[in-house]
């Protein structure tokens, strides 16, 4: 097993009593994840929230593997998993037990428990891929697929009045690619328009996880999380990620505009099954 270009980190899960007492280091420390696309390396997170993996892979001149890790406790990565990759750099493709799915910016692909190989390759290493990677527990095996940006459900949100017009990509969801846990899709913010998921809610059935990007060079997207009435926020550059617990908020305000990443694992797969909550709620 070559792990030379692989690298992991573990996150324990936190209560919300314990996160209203952090300070900005400790919740950065907890929640925020950075140098998710190194060149050259596979960078994976671990989570004890239902055991959800966050991570990146940027192969450029090598391709890279998707190696087991010491939590997983497996001679695969997917031998109990199951994987969704997001493609937000140049085109790439990505290898599984042989089968090549090439994706362009802001392609995904699927791939279901019990795939043995999976590679990363870009088609130009002056122009990488960056393969956002998301994995979950399986309890059974669907079909590996490619979904590109195209053939994802659209819906159109919001208004320039609530600075929060947005075209939402369901990539994965009850109606479309049937998986165990994951729910993934990709929200774009119109110029102009810097709210996200505002007014917010909680699904304390699932763990939720946003990657920030598109984010202009010097600009910032405010992450809100906590309890409805004990609030706090992460502060994210471009290509960052942050965790979300169950029992969490998660929305955010960018100082542009910019495009996120959502994915969910947990107890059910619908996607409108949240506990809304009302902005006389919030502080």
């Amino acid at each position: 097993m070559d792990q030379r270009h692989t690298a992991f980190s573990s996150r324990f899960a936190v209560d919300p009593a314990a996160a209203a007492a952090m300070g900005t280091d400790e919740l950065r420390r907890h929640f925020h994840i950075d140098g998710l696309f190194q060149p050259g390396l596979v960078s994976l997170t671990y989570t004890h929230y239902d055991r959800m993996v966050v991570g990146g892979a940027m192969p450029v001149d090598e391709i890279l593997r998707l190696e087991p890790i010491k939590p997983t406790g497996t001679k695969a990565f997917l031998e109990r998993r199951e994987l969704v990759a997001v493609n937000i750099g140049g085109v790439g493709t990505i290898t599984a037990d042989g089968q090549p799915y090439k994706l362009a910016a802001r392609d995904m692909a699927y791939l279901g428990l019990g795939t043995e190989q999976v590679s990363f390759a870009s088609a130009e290493s002056d122009k990488p891929a960056k393969f956002y990677l998301l994995s979950a527990p399986a309890h059974r095996t669907y079909p590996g697929q490619l979904i590109s940006i195209g053939d994802a459900r659209r819906l159109d949100l919001g208004s320039q009045m609530t600075s929060n017009e947005r075209s939402i990509f369901q990539f994965i969801h009850a109606g479309g690619v049937k998986t165990c846990q994951l729910v993934v899709g990709m929200t774009q913010l119109a110029p102009g328009s810097v709210w996200n998921t505002m007014p917010c809610h909680v699904h304390d059935r699932r763990i939720e996880a946003y990657l920030y990007f598109d984010l202009a060079e010097g600009q910032r997207v405010f992450h809100f999380m906590g309890e409805p009435d004990e609030t706090r926020h992460i502060v994210m550059r471009n290509e960052e990620a942050v965790l979300s617990p169950g029992w969490s908020i998660h929305s955010g305000a960018g100082t542009s505009n910019y495009a996120f990443i959502w994915a969910m694992a947990g107890d059910n797969v619908d996607y409108t099954d949240v506990d809304q909550v009302a902005m006389d709620q919030l502080r």
